[in-house]
């Protein structure tokens, strides 16, 4: 039997990595030349809006987009829920993964999360990607039953999370965790490996959590590859992903993109502070071409406002022009 606390046995693990990230060096993180640049598109979740959520994601499977995603909102009884549809979804579609971002801990507690994505990806062939975050709307949250928690102790929870849900993925002996908030005895991993984490983070410990733990980060409230937030945020990543032996380019950074599209070019293409707020065809394609190359980004996904359906005119500006059009410019660098 395997055991891992959250204690001891943890600490000094990360001791060890602490001291071998002396040697490693970080900075400004750029592509490499045969990274994949992932595309995707946010589903729609409404329950009135079903057909439309299913029909998108064949579509976007046929054009060779990457990834799709839905919201977790298990408080709204508008909307669907994520895993329930996140299953329709995969089993609808043949290639694209599909991806909960980001799943509402603590409403999903971490050790039937682990079986929901282990489940999921073993029925749909790996094609999944597990989203996770603090938690946001916590008036609502709490309504579900779930206890409040501080802002501290929220991220703790994230992190034990994690920690659990990769304990009980990938095989291996029985796993007992002694934490804070999960406790799990004698329980043993499901076989299909742990899908790639993606962490949706702002403050620095939530940051921190990222870079020790995640496959991707994306950042919040939509900031883009040109703000303040990520240029003072991803630093914190970069050195919690080096405290631990990892290293830090091993950390994606995904973001969320919104935003008008339409074929001809838009007068500005952001608001007075800054925010990308959409462009014509060619103007989407400048823009996500400079973020892959000149600051590393690792994937787009195209999001809807809450309670919007995308047109089959945007998606298909989306699918068959701006992706094709930004994979073969990064192509050609």
């Amino acid at each position: 039997m395997t055991r891992r606390s959250a204690g001891g046995a943890i600490c000094n693990l990360a001791c060890d990595r602490r001291r071998l990230a002396l040697i490693v060096t970080y900075g400004v993180r750029h592509m490499s030349p045969n990274h994949n640049v992932l595309f995707g598109l946010g589903l729609e979740t409404g329950v009135d809006q079903v057909s439309e959520m299913l029909g998108h994601a064949r579509l976007a499977d046929d054009a060779g987009l990457d990834v799709v995603s839905v919201g977790d909102h298990p408080y709204f009884a508008e909307r669907v829920d994520a895993y329930a549809a996140l299953g329709f979804v995969l089993g609808s579609t043949s290639n694209i993964t599909g991806a909960v971002i980001m799943t509402n801990l603590l409403s999903r507690p971490a050790p039937v999360l682990a079986r929901t994505v282990a489940g999921l990806s073993t029925i749909s062939g790996g094609r999944v990607v597990l989203g996770m975050g603090a938690g946001g709307l916590w008036e609502e949250i709490v309504a579900l039953g779930v206890p409040r928690l501080s802002p501290a102790a929220r991220v703790r929870a994230l992190e034990e999370a994690i920690m659990v849900v990769r304990a009980l993925c990938g095989g291996g002996d029985p796993v007992t965790f002694d934490g804070e908030f999960y406790h799990v005895t004698g329980l043993t991993p499901a076989a299909a490996p742990t899908p790639p984490i993606w962490i949706g983070s702002l403050g620095p410990n939530a940051l921190a959590v990222t870079g020790r733990h995640a496959d991707g980060w994306i950042p919040g409230h939509l900031a883009d590859w040109r703000s303040t937030r990520v240029a003072e945020s991803r630093p914190i990543v970069d050195e919690a992903a080096a405290s631990v032996g990892r290293n830090p380019t091993d950390v994606d950074t995904i973001y969320n993109v919104s935003g008008r599209l339409t074929r001809v070019p838009l007068p500005e293409t952001r608001d007075d502070e800054g925010r990308w707020i959409g462009g014509g065809v060619m103007q989407w394609v400048e823009e996500l071409t400079f973020a892959v190359l000149e600051h590393g980004a690792a994937a787009f996904i195209y999001l809807l406002r809450p309670g919007d359906s995308i047109s089959d005119t945007t998606l298909n500006l989306w699918a068959h022009e701006v992706v094709p059009a930004v994979r073969e410019a990064i192509a050609k660098r």
